[in-house]
């Protein structure tokens, strides 16, 4: 196999996302997943695998540090044949799997591609991490960062890489935000502030349908990258 072309044009710290740089060449969108732990990453994943599995080809990898859980989880719970799933052990902290060293993630993603044709969306759940916590873009072209309100309304004023520079920002568990005494539009607004208006979405996966409007985002990637492509 050759080796991996993870070259990337440069980044825009101000916003998360490549300055410049030619059309993409490859069909399949990759989307990373990161987030703190307990934010509701894998909920995320199989809601936007319920909700898209009939209308596109989709593959998942997930990377746990010393197990496959996310992984088990995910085919226990049907959201996609399991041959489409897999585990990548990091060993490792999930942002160096993500960011650093990317190889492991690679040859998975580029192993369930190759087995499963022309497949339009791969999903890559980091393992649980800090605010630091950002993708490669020669990983992923784009990601999502996932907050939830247990873990404080201040978190999205404090702001770091994940939260300042993802493509989309979600607001997970609002459901709990009573109970947690937590401020979803203050965690909105601060949001917004943070990330210069980049966009941010509550969510409540209690049903799949809660990942709706992320899988309306994600339709819209889509079909930038297929337009991009002519």
């Amino acid at each position: 196999m050759p080796p991996h072309d993870v070259s990337a044009p440069p980044f825009d710290n101000a916003h998360g996302r490549p300055s410049g740089g030619s059309a993409p060449t490859r069909r399949t969108l990759r989307v990373g997943i990161g987030g703190p732990v307990g934010s509701g990453k894998t909920t995320l994943v199989g809601s936007l695998c319920r909700l898209l599995r009939d209308e596109i080809s989709m593959v998942v990898v997930t990377n746990d540090i010393f197990t496959s859980e996310d992984a088990d989880a995910l085919r226990a719970a049907n959201v996609l044949p399991t041959e489409r799933i897999v585990a990548v052990e990091t060993g490792c902290c999930p942002h160096t799997a993500i960011r650093d060293d990317i190889a492991a993630n690679l040859d998975a993603v580029e192993e369930l591609e190759a087995r499963h044709g022309d497949v339009d969306l791969s999903l890559i759940e980091s393992g649980g991490d800090n605010l630091t916590a950002i993708f490669s873009r020669g990983l992923v072209d784009v990601q999502i960062f996932v907050l939830d309100t247990a873990g404080g309304d201040d978190v999205p004023r404090k702001g770091g890489p994940g939260v300042a520079m993802a493509d989309l920002l979600v607001i997970n568990k609002v459901d709990l935000a009573p109970y947690v005494r937590a401020d979803v539009e203050r965690m909105l607004r601060e949001a917004g502030e943070r990330r210069s208006g980049g966009p941010v979405l509550p969510t409540s996966l209690v049903e799949p349908e809660g990942a709706s409007a992320v899988a309306g985002w994600i339709r819209e990637q889509i079909a930038a990258r297929v337009a991009s492509l002519g």
